[in-house]
């Protein structure tokens, strides 16, 4: 049996499925470039004199990033096909460390029709695990998605 590339439409998603990312790596670049960006310099992802002295014994990625670097992992299965992001609800489990290799388990859960978006809503949850295969963060979130490439002639038209 042969599997469509993404990305994928509202009908081509079905409840149940479940698809996994590519991995990557966590890099130094990676949590300099978030903290720059947005201002969160907390010793816990910047100081790692301070770092050593935590729980964490060592500097740790910011959860934000975590969440960031995920929905991107996930990203290429809607590219094209997301019309809005609905909604976002995140756990935070273990910590990410630099040189950490994350990739993303995707669920498909739920599905519901939008005749006005010629789409519809589907909540997806999102298991963000380590190079270990340990659950780092659980994200549950739902996108409308599209029948077709979200375009403005083909989609968004009322």
């Amino acid at each position: 049996m042969s599997i469509k590339p993404p990305p994928y439409t509202y009908d081509e998603f079905q409840v149940g499925m479940r698809l996994r990312s590519q991995g990557l790596t966590i890099t130094e670049a990676h949590v300099v470039q978030f903290a720059g960006l947005t201002g969160d310099y907390n010793p816990l992802h910047v100081d790692e004199v301070f770092a050593k002295n935590t729980i964490f014994e060592g500097r740790i990625a910011h959860g934000l990033l975590t969440l960031s670097l995920a929905t991107g992992l996930f990203a290429p299965l809607v590219a094209g096909t997301t019309i809005a992001l609905l909604e976002v609800n995140v756990k935070f489990l273990k910590p990410v460390k630099i040189g950490d290799t994350i990739y993303v388990d995707t669920e498909v859960v739920d599905k519901k029709p939008s005749n006005k978006y010629n789409g519809g809503v589907i909540t997806f949850r999102l298991e963000v695990k380590n190079q270990r295969d340990e659950v780092v963060a659980v994200i549950d979130q739902k996108l409308l998605i599209a029948r077709g490439l979200a375009v403005k002639n083909n989609v968004l038209r009322q």
